[in-house]
């Protein structure tokens, strides 16, 4: 089969790891590159050795392109997608899907009228440390899950990132920024979430800025910035899930753990693609290292498009598509309405849960 044809949209930070990934999948061929800055999009064209930097409206128009990985920011992410889509190209965005529940249903809507597919980060979850984990799940290594929790425990982005404020803005805060690894790792775990419930606090309505170049520079905060969730799976396990930007103390809480009638297992960062996975059985005292049973345990970035590739040359399901992108968007955005309303957020989206992949599988086509 001839190789799918992969041109990028954004050519910031993140489009490096694409750019230096995509190439290492026979099936993929990485042709072009875009921005709004068409100077930036020539240095990455010429770091990776890519054919083509275009203006956006060139990249969209060009013919021999078949998938468009967009790197824009979260504010542009439906309006790009969906130009991508009514040019007549597949497209794979950032987390998250959209911004909005309104822009995420748009660009699935668009997508189905014209006959194409959507995928979305994140796909870490297809890594060898989440695979590993749930290889065990279903395997019975812990029995029925029953149970699961989350943490993602941080002081916040103004300690480091050189332009924090977008994450203290509408869209920011923990929830949006890194819920999307942890809801996607922990429905790709337990399936799909039927109802949950949220509390959401802005804890510091103003933030200073601790990193260069805008050291001193205020933050208004308009998002929540301390969210803690339960959630209630189809399958009839029960989560909980805090997110925070507010604990200066650091954490040691473990990232994911997932209980279970015969044991418990310890989930490595979502936001890697590999790490240690430990179980610990019903009888035993101690937790146990589990070898990781997958592939692709450093930073690979482009599984996710590497499986949607196959998808469209093959017409089987592709795992980090946009049915769980919209689902995991949609909880994100329940949590903050059921810590409004101070009711159970009932979901109106599903999603299937993610096909495992076989161990050691290596995606080609």
């Amino acid at each position: 089969m001839s190789k799918i044809k992969i041109g990028i949209i954004g050519c910031g930070n993140i489009s490096s790891i694409y750019m230096q990934n995509i190439p290492s999948f026979d099936h993929l061929e990485l042709v072009a590159c875009a921005d709004l800055d068409v100077n930036r999009a020539r240095a990455q064209a010429e770091k990776y050795q890519l054919s083509q930097a275009y203006t956006v409206k060139e990249i969209l128009a060009d013919p021999n392109i078949d998938l468009i990985i967009n790197l824009t920011i979260p504010k542009a992410h439906a309006e790009v997608c969906i130009q991508v889509l009514e040019a007549g190209k597949h497209v794979y965005v950032e987390k998250p899907l959209a911004v909005t529940r309104e822009e995420g249903k748009s660009i699935l809507d668009v997508a189905q009228k014209n006959g194409l597919l959507v995928g979305s980060a994140p796909d870490t979850f297809l890594g060898a440390g989440i695979q590993t984990a749930l290889h065990l799940i279903e395997s019975g290594e812990i029995g029925v899950p029953i149970g699961a929790s989350a943490f993602m425990i941080g002081r916040g982005h103004e300690h480091w990132h050189p332009d924090p404020a977008f994450y203290y803005d509408v869209g920011g805060g923990p929830m949006f920024d890194m819920g999307p690894y942890y809801l996607t790792a922990l429905i790709a775990l337990l399936g799909p979430i039927k109802r949950l419930s949220g509390l959401a606090r802005i804890s510091y309505p103003e933030r200073t800025i601790l990193s260069e170049p805008k050291a001193g520079t205020k933050i208004n905060v308009s998002t929540a910035t301390h969210i803690s969730g339960t959630l209630d799976f189809d399958s009839g396990a029960i989560g909980t899930i805090t997110t925070s930007f507010d604990a200066f103390g650091g954490s040691t809480l473990p990232p994911i753990e997932i209980y279970g009638s015969e044991g418990t297992l310890l989930v490595p960062d979502p936001n890697t693609f590999g790490g240690s996975v430990k179980l610990r059985k019903r009888d035993e005292k101690e937790f146990i290292d589990i070898p990781l049973t997958h592939n692709y345990d450093e930073n690979s970035r482009g599984i996710g498009v590497a499986d949607m590739a196959n998808a469209i040359q093959n017409g089987t399901p592709h795992r980090a598509n946009g049915q769980l992108a919209y689902h995991v968007l949609e909880a994100m955005h329940g949590f903050h309405d059921s810590s409004e309303s101070g009711a159970f957020y009932h979901m109106q989206s599903t999603c299937e849960k993610p096909e495992p992949f076989p161990v050691k599988h290596k995606i080609s086509i």
